[in-house]
């Protein structure tokens, strides 16, 4: 059996509430800046939510093209603006000789819920004739994926995980594990979610999913007294990740190395989690086994951390079984507190700012923390950046359907 090949990431691109690229994302959540605000995209007046995590200044035709653009539903538009962004940030020249080595692995949750929105109403008001041809492919999850490969031209495995909340971080961990075998040289990889609509708020909200909070500071308090739901965010956040072997060849600057993998299934129930987060935990040991770590190796946890009720406490038990004493030393961060919950995008913006942290020395913090909850006991890196040198990160996403996925990235080291 051929020798495991090391993963390392080289390119990041984002698309969030907190920027329109990477490091403006990074920089404003270094700073513990708040992306959430009153929705603007649709009228919420006839709703009992009004917040959301949206996109800022955003023009998809300063990227691409209006007729092409209209081809597209919004989490397709987002996916292929960041993976553009990644790809060049690795200066990742793809090519006719590396095309078929080069794959594409980008998730999206919901998929394209606005463009079925739109269809399903000239459907009633026009009738069937009047339905786009492109309905369906702008509609299917796994377009991301599809015009991402389609635009820059990777030819290599190409596929798409839809996993809810878990999909970025899955879909980040089946490439991983693509290029580990042997299988490609580089992924592109990562979610995508545009959420922000009509039916899709009208849903979370009537499976009380959503914070019905009005105050913007106060809205999205993951760990805290009086959190009452999550915030629903949009964007993407794609990766280059590749072979070490790829990387050096190329004189490619590395950000981090992923070293770990955890999934699992809770097979509980459709949408709460299983009693004292036991499949999360699973998920954070499967994936530490897979780094060859000790708890006491990881000095920095991204949590899921929605800022729901039942779900951020059962995270913390989760962590408190998987750690142990551990526990007691480890930072833990919800950068949703800034961002919203970005559903299938969430655990790719969330690796790239893993990744950011390994890189910096630093970690974003949970902000809107003021009245901690007595149960959520650990060191939620409290409403401002702290330094910290870190060796290895962890990033997990719990999702609906009892899905877990876990990350854990490594400072690399030649």
């Amino acid at each position: 059996m051929s020798k495991e090949q090391r993963v390392v990431i080289t390119g990041l691109g984002a698309l969030s509430p907190l920027g329109n690229d990477a490091k403006t994302s990074w920089e404003n959540a270094l700073n513990g800046v708040n992306g959430i605000d009153e929705i603007t995209r649709i009228d919420t007046s006839d709703y009992n939510v009004h917040l959301g995590g949206e996109l800022k200044d955003f023009n998809i035709e300063d990227y691409i093209e209006k007729k092409e653009a209209r081809r597209m539903d919004r989490f397709t538009q987002y996916a292929v603006v960041a993976a553009r962004e990644a790809v060049k940030d690795a200066k990742l020249d793809i090519n006719d000789t590396n095309a078929n080595r080069i794959g594409v692995w980008i998730g999206s949750g919901i998929g394209g819920m606005e463009t079925f929105e739109v269809a399903h109403s000239q459907l009633l008001n026009r009738g069937p004739r009047r339905v786009s041809p492109f309905f369906v492919p702008m509609l299917i999850p796994d377009m991301a994926t599809g015009q991402v490969s389609i635009d820059l031209g990777a030819k290599g495995p190409n596929g798409s995980t839809v996993t809810a909340c878990a999909t970025g971080t899955n879909s980040i961990g089946e490439a991983f594990k693509i290029i580990q075998r042997g299988d490609a040289d580089a992924m592109i990889t990562g979610g995508s979610e545009a959420p922000i609509t009509h039916m899709a708020i009208a849903g979370f909200s009537a499976s009380r999913a959503l914070s019905t909070n009005d105050d913007k500071e106060t809205a999205c308090r993951p760990f805290q007294e009086g959190r009452d739901g999550f915030v629903m965010g949009e964007g993407a956040g794609v990766l280059v990740i590749e072979s070490l072997e790829s990387a050096q060849a190329r004189g490619a600057e590395i950000y981090a190395e992923i070293v770990g993998y955890g999934s699992t299934g809770d097979a509980y129930h459709i949408t709460a989690p299983a009693p004292e987060g036991e499949g999360g935990s699973r998920a954070m040991q499967a994936a530490m086994d897979d780094a060859g770590i000790q708890p006491s190796d990881v000095q920095y946890l991204n949590a899921h951390g929605t800022s729901t009720p039942v779900g951020d406490l059962n995270e913390v038990l989760a962590i408190k079984n998987t750690f142990g004493d551990a526990a007691n030393n480890l930072k833990v961060s919800s950068t949703k507190s800034m961002t919203g919950h970005l559903l299938g995008a969430t655990g790719g913006l969330e690796a790239i700012f893993s990744a950011l942290s390994i890189r910096d020395s630093k970690i974003a913090p949970t902000i809107h923390a003021v009245t901690p909850d007595p149960e959520c006991d650990l060191d939620f890196v409290p409403n401002e950046a702290q330094d910290l040198d870190i060796t290895y990160a962890m990033s997990n996403s719990l999702g609906f359907g009892g899905h877990n996925a876990v990350l854990v990235f490594k400072k690399f080291e030649d």
